[in-house]
């Protein structure tokens, strides 16, 4: 009798046991799965668990690069197992990180706690398209204890991430900021006054209260011809996240192409010429509205018209590759829409 009155007793203590969170700050080092293959990446994972999902940033630094994407996944407290899809990975035998190629992977890890702390340890795994080329990244994560801004670091989004520093090609913008702040960014030298931003690398915009400056005359300007042209291409995209990751380069031969980007017909940056090497938007949408809109505004046509570009979406599960072409009577437009948990 007391041996089944103690096994009752156990068996309620372990189901009273509340279920351990994998909520946190994570860091590590990833290793190519091939032969004399080492510590090729250095990666952070900042998450925050909601019941069996988790949200938060993915970043690492591979070379001279760091990279950092919003991500979106799964936790199974059976198996102790975090998944998240389609993470973009640098090729490890990418020459220069400049003009690099991205593999497309899996991360599927399994959470280890002792007495000696939490680990996760787990693979980045090739997509199947690229079986043949993009070998498995080995990864072990280990828990920072001390680390106790997940939540803020998440809600800022990448970047203020650990060990990223925006660079040129960086810029965060938070499109659902009161009205009548602006958010634009206008390419400046050291000597201008600007737009304000959220922001961006000090090089190449002067954080200033809005005046009236050359800066906010040239941003009117561009706001002025943007309404008088007619949207075209309002293709409709579903994303997991008010969080993404947009970024732009030019389609097909580097011929001059000049643009600025509207979102929700508001200017957000400006005088960006569209190369091989991408520049990256990362926006907060307006959680307020049901559909989001990203304009793309041709300043020039480059040597060969009409203004085109790739536009490579990415919202932490899904990535939407969109070609846009835009004319000094058209802006191409397309239109986000939040898909419902």
């Amino acid at each position: 009798m007391k041996k089944s009155l103690y096994i009752i007793l156990l068996f309620g203590a372990v189901t009273r046991t509340p279920a351990q969170s994998v909520s946190g700050s994570w860091y590590g080092h990833a290793d190519v799965d091939l032969s004399g293959m080492h510590n090729n990446y250095l990666t952070e994972l900042v998450i925050k668990q909601k019941g069996t999902r988790v949200e938060g940033i993915f970043g690492y630094y591979f070379r001279d690069k760091y990279q950092s994407f919003f991500i979106h996944g799964r936790y199974d407290p059976k198996t102790h197992e975090i998944t998240i899809l389609n993470i973009p990975v640098i090729f490890y035998g990418s020459v220069s990180t400049e003009n690099s190629v991205d593999c497309i992977t899996n991360f599927r890890g399994k959470v280890i706690r002792s007495k000696l702390g939490s680990t996760v340890n787990g693979t980045f795994y090739h997509d199947e398209k690229y079986k043949y080329t993009c070998p498995d990244i080995k990864v072990n994560y280990e828990l920072d204890k001390t680390d106790n801004q997940t939540d803020s670091m998440i809600e800022a989004g990448p970047a203020v991430a650990t060990i990223w520093k925006p660079k040129d090609e960086d810029y965060v913008i938070d499109v659902a900021k009161p009205a009548g702040v602006s958010t634009a960014i206008v390419k400046t030298d050291s000597t201008t006054s600007g737009v304000s931003a959220l922001a961006a690398p000090d090089s190449v915009t002067t954080m200033l209260t809005v005046t009236p400056s050359v800066a906010a005359v040239d941003a009117k300007k561009l706001e002025e011809s943007f309404i008088k042209r007619k949207a075209i291409g309002n293709h409709e995209y579903m994303v997991e996240s008010d969080s993404i990751r947009v970024s732009f380069y030019d389609n097909g031969e580097i011929d001059g192409d000049s643009i600025s980007v509207f979102v929700n017909n508001n200017l957000i940056l400006s005088h960006q010429a569209l190369s091989a090497k991408a520049f990256n938007l990362y926006l907060h949408l307006d959680s307020t509205r049901e559909v989001n809109e990203i304009s793309m505004f041709a300043e020039n046509l480059g040597r060969i018209p009409p203004n085109t570009a790739l536009m490579v979406l990415t919202d932490g599960k899904n990535r939407y590759e969109v070609f846009m072409s835009s004319s000094l009577t058209e802006n191409a437009t397309i239109a986000l829409k939040r898909k419902k948990p």
